[in-house]
């Protein structure tokens, strides 16, 4: 019914949803977030194909796949921080498996890294 709407009336949608595998069928482009912090944004084809974003990899690394047999889930690790007014780094540093001393220091900038994808990570260059 959404994607009807959205041809018949020429419109943008906001779809928000902790359901990924929804996410994909609706949407041409995808924002992921963590902790209300954009971590990545591209269109859903390429988000899907190539994540870049440590989350978003351990995002999809749990979605469920009817494919797959016997997956072994994988939980993330390490506490999920509290944001206070005080609060610095990458909002994921506490539960990233590549996180740094920079990671932990200063938050990465929501920035391009190929042609229409973004990504706020340090570890991707």
């Amino acid at each position: 019914m959404l994607m009807d709407l959205k041809k018949e009336l020429h419109i943008s949608l906001l779809f928000i949803s902790h359901d990924i595998g929804v996410v994909r069928f609706i949407s041409d482009r995808v924002g992921v977030m963590y902790l209300g912090t954009l971590v990545e944004e591209t269109d859903t084809e390429r988000l899907f194909a190539s994540p870049k974003h440590p989350y978003t990899q351990a995002l999809f690394a749990t979605a469920p796949d009817i494919s797959v047999r016997n997956r072994e889930f994988t939980a993330l690790t390490g506490e999920q921080p509290v944001r206070t007014s005080t609060f610095t780094g990458c909002a994921f540093c506490s539960r990233c498996p590549y996180v740094t001393e920079q990671c932990r220091k200063e938050a990465p900038e929501l920035r391009e890294i190929e042609k229409g994808h973004k990504a706020a990570c340090y570890r991707i260059e």
